[in-house]
């Protein structure tokens, strides 16, 4: 487990935005449960969570069509509660950083590690601005 003042800024880079940080099993089936869309953030201390997924998870941000609900966990750090989340992303590999969209609990979109790392902040942004136009 990362120590909780390490990873507080980058916790933070999403929570400020808008973000919500779900602890537990029980909060990730609430949050994935919702009708509607929900972006899943599997958050990370990586350099391609800095450098790629959380400003691509901002930017897309940035787009008419949006995901009803943000959230967020902590690879690392949450481990209950990321397990619950990657329980709900099946049959993809565990992988942080990574982000899935679900849409009324059902998963639609998933981008795996590998789509993230090595890749621009702005194509990352793309892929899920494709993904909510489809889907929000």
């Amino acid at each position: 487990m990362y120590p909780a003042d390490l990873v507080k800024p980058m916790r933070e880079d999403l929570t400020n935005i808008g973000f919500e940080e779900l602890h537990t099993p029980d909060a990730v089936d609430e949050a994935i449960a919702k009708n509607g869309t929900t972006l899943v953030v599997v958050n990370s201390v990586c350099g391609c969570a800095a450098a790629n997924a959380r400003p691509g998870a901002k930017m897309s941000l940035d787009n008419d069509k949006k995901p009803d609900y943000l959230v967020t966990v902590f690879a690392g750090v949450d481990r209950e509660a990321v397990d619950k989340a990657r329980g709900f992303m099946i049959p993809f590999p565990p992988s942080s950083p990574s982000m899935a969209l679900f849409k009324d609990g059902e998963l639609v979109h998933m981008l795996e590690r590998h789509h993230i790392e090595g890749r621009p902040a702005e194509m990352i942004a793309e892929n899920l601005r494709d993904a909510y136009n489809d889907h929000c």
